[in-house]
């Protein structure tokens, strides 16, 4: 990956639906060189262009990440959680958690419903911690390569 390889991602990060007659001359190339390199990086699965939604507009209010102590094999219990509409996503880490939860509700009591009827029930959550997204709006911190 070279800089303008980076500098294409940079551009996708603030709208990976930029046409290529823009891009081109954003990252120094022609419109064909860029669709090719953009290309190029979708192949070898270095970048995937996906379709991100907020869910503060789409009138979901309460968004947390969810740190979970788990007692036996945390895939399973990201494999159980995975299965609920409210989670974003989960991921297995290293550290004092075993593993995060992204989880966005309609309303605060949602989230905490949630907690204690999805999430304690599960087989193997010993303890769960919450950290709540208190944000008008949700504001995405870009990766700069």
């Amino acid at each position: 990956m070279d800089e303008i390889d980076r500098a294409i991602l940079r551009e996708l990060q603030v709208d990976g639906r930029v046409p290529y007659a823009e891009l081109g001359p954003k990252v120094g190339l022609s419109p064909s060189a860029a669709r090719q390199r953009v290309q190029r990086l979708v192949d070898a699965k270095a970048v995937q262009v996906v379709g991100v939604t907020d869910p503060m507009t789409m009138g979901r209010q309460t968004m947390a990440l969810l740190g979970l102590r788990v007692d036996g094999d945390p895939r399973a219990v990201a494999d159980a959680l995975s299965r609920h509409d409210e989670v974003v996503y989960a991921v297995l880490t290293a550290g004092s958690f075993d593993l995060f939860v992204e989880v966005v509700c309609d309303r605060p009591n949602d989230l905490l419903d949630f907690v204690n009827d999805a999430v304690r029930t599960v087989e193997g959550v010993v303890a769960v911690e919450k950290f709540p997204y208190f944000a008008i709006h949700t504001h995405r911190f870009l990766w700069h390569t």
